[in-house]
């Protein structure tokens, strides 16, 4: 057969091949039959494999999955689409990188309506179903009339012929007490719930267990189904409620205990989003948005116990150059434990959160920032709160932090039972008691470590790794520094990043620039599309000598660039959102342009950038302003 490969011959450029425009309203998988050869040992940066999916409207490609692992065969990825109304293309890249003995080639690329973890086993691709290869027993593929095995079935299930093709593992090559055989299914790539189901058969003269597990990628077992002992001659039906809200994989496990065992074939595996049988419990799959918060309108699910009195208050703070505002938009709201009305000693704050369904992993993630403490530790920590014993663990608590910088903490867990997180500020003695700030709770499915290892989100730009689309423009000596930490002039700049607070950003260092030079950070060629756009990101404006922060959108073609916003002096000590919606139906770069301001107190900083497809779900006021607002220093509880 024939398969493509990437011509080496162009260094350093991308190959690019891109499917024609489709469009499936089904729930579809992509296969891929790929493989990544060199010959080189080791490469610092080796070639990479990465297929995007480039939806209609959206100015980003999103990456399903990338591969770099060289291989001396064909190798098979399933890829999950979820079902969607917009059309779309499917796009393959190769990046040779700086290992110049690579090849990169495909033999097979199919998308077929469905999920990748079904599988009726006729193709030789086997729906990249693989064996945990063991010395003794296995998986393998029967049927297609090859007479291969002396306890070989007679027909298969899909087709119900000799011609037809089933997966089974025997017994005859037992050596060992309990050896096990694992057929291994695709990684689901996307959160889905339903019905799995299959038809198995079983022959034993002594005892088969035979256990279907799903595996997380952080390698927990959880068992979903297991035959009864019942003999099962003909091809039996298994139906199993299933819930995949991260990426899982599902393992069929045979273990035998003697080589007279027996044996077990399985076909038809298949799923529906439906849950088999209407008496369980796991009707809607939980949506863990309900166990977030931003503060902005009310404690959305969360609330205090008044038993403990009112120990964490809502509080929004003005633009001002002496307290930092609130981490969601810089003039929103957050809590305040402790506030200056609740300042005895003994005092203890507790904020309740949501019930969270047991058996699921979870991370959770939030900010906060100390004030004016002389001890940090202990004054804030999260607990786990079981509700059907009153069990309380202690899973997070702060140690040292920079006072008055919003920081992130992100804490992974799994309870068997239903729980609550519960946010505790304790203050011992009067001395100790600082003030205490949290905003913007949000809980995701998943451990935080697997939620890392996701793709990154297109058109998201934190600049904690690079500067991702962004390139510099260096007219005249102007420069756009990426730092972390506190700048090195006081009284400007940040003290911490807008991402976590101890990660990175980028701003104009005015001691080396003269005033009312500029400096450009540049995006490359996004594609334009119909419809309104929505950009938001992060500026930092303090310092008395702050100049002039502008974006411009400049589109394929023209020469003048349109502005879209712009600040001038200085705004606030905290990092403030800002919004601008716009539309290019042509392709377009999008200028961000500091110029320093009067004195050295001019260091401006921008973070956290994110291109989003539509209108903006928020308006914000001023789009051009100048000058300081009036009530620039009030502080407002």
């Amino acid at each position: 057969g024939h398969y493509i490969s990437v011509d080496t011959s162009y260094e350093g450029e991308k190959a690019v091949l891109s499917s024609p425009e489709l469009y499936t309203e089904e729930w579809s998988c992509v296969r891929l039959i790929y493989q990544i050869a060199t010959t080189s040992e080791t490469s610092p940066d080796p070639a990479r494999l990465n297929l995007y999916l480039r939806q209609e409207g959206e100015s980003f490609d999103r990456l399903l999955w990338s591969a770099k692992e060289p291989s001396d065969s064909w190798l098979i990825a399933s890829l999950d689409l979820m079902n969607s109304t917009k059309k779309y293309k499917i796009v393959l890249e190769g990046e040779m990188r700086q290992d110049k003995s690579a090849s990169i080639a495909v033999f097979e690329i199919k998308i077929t309506p469905g999920y990748c973890i079904e599988c009726d086993f006729e193709e030789n691709h086997l729906c990249g179903f693989v064996n945990r290869w063991n010395p003794n027993v296995n998986w393998f593929v029967g049927g297609g009339n090859i007479r291969n095995s002396q306890s070989i079935l007679p027909k298969d299930h899909t087709l119900n012929s000799e011609l037809g093709h089933y997966m089974y593992v025997d017994s005859v090559y037992v050596k060992h007490f309990q050896e096990v055989a694992q057929l291994i299914s695709p990684k689901t790539t996307a959160p889905m719930s339903g019905c799995l189901s299959f038809y198995y058969q079983l022959k034993q003269e002594s005892s088969i267990v035979f256990t279907v597990y799903l595996r997380d990628t952080s390698g927990f077992y959880e068992e979903i189904w297991k035959t009864d002992s019942a003999l099962s001659a003909d091809w039996a039906l298994a139906e199993v409620d299933f819930n995949a809200p991260y990426p899982m994989e599902v393992i069929f496990e045979v273990a035998f205990n003697s080589p007279k065992g027996g044996h077990v074939a399985l076909d038809d595996i298949s799923f529906s989003p439906v849950y088999c049988s209407n008496q369980t419990g796991m009707r809607t799959p939980f949506n863990p948005a309900v166990a977030g918060c931003n503060f902005e309108e009310d404690l959305c699910n969360f609330y205090q116990d008044h038993k403990d009195g009112p120990g964490w208050s809502r509080v929004k703070v003005k633009r001002n150059v002496y307290r930092t505002g609130d981490h969601t938009t810089g003039f929103g709201y957050y809590l305040l434990a402790n506030t200056k009305f609740t300042s005895q000693p003994e005092y203890i704050g507790r904020l309740y959160g949501p019930t969270l369904p047991g058996n699921l992993q979870f991370c959770l993630r939030f900010y906060y920032a100390l004030y004016g403490f002389f001890k940090m530790s202990g004054t804030l920590a999260v607990y786990i709160f079981e509700e059907n014993h009153v069990v309380q663990e202690k899973i997070w608590s702060v140690l040292e932090s920079p006072r008055g910088v919003w920081t992130q903490a992100e804490i992974s867990f799994k309870k068997p039972m239903p729980c609550k997180v519960v946010f505790v500020s304790w203050c011992k003695s009067f001395w100790d008691c600082g003030l205490v700030a949290l905003d913007d709770v949000s809980l995701s499915l998943g451990s935080c470590q697997a939620a890392d290892l996701l793709l990154p989100n297109p058109g998201e730009c934190t600049f904690e790794k690079d500067e991702c689309v962004f390139t510099q423009k260096k007219r005249g000596r102007g420069i756009w520094h990426r730092r972390r930490g506190p700048t090195p002039t006081s009284y400007t700049g940040p003290k911490g990043d807008h991402t976590t607070g101890v990660g990175y950003y980028m701003y104009i260092e005015a001691s080396n620039m003269v005033y009312g030079q500029r400096a450009y950070l540049v995006s490359k060629s996004l594609r334009g599309t119909s419809g309104k756009q929505c950009l938001t990101f992060f500026y930092h404006m303090y310092g008395a000598g702050t100049g002039l922060l502008s974006v411009y959108l400049k589109k394929e073609g023209d020469d003048e660039e349109i502005p879209l916003w712009r600040r001038t002096g200085e705004q606030s000590i905290s990092w403030l959102r800002g919004l601008i919606e716009y539309e290019s139906d042509r392709n377009y770069q999008i200028i961000f342009e500091a110029i320093r301001g009067v004195s050295m107190r001019s260091d401006t900083a921008i973070d956290d950038i994110l291109f989003q497809a539509g209108p903006c779900l928020e308006v914000e006021e001023i789009q051009f302003s100048s000058g300081y607002p009036d009530s620039l220093n009030e502080i407002e509880y």
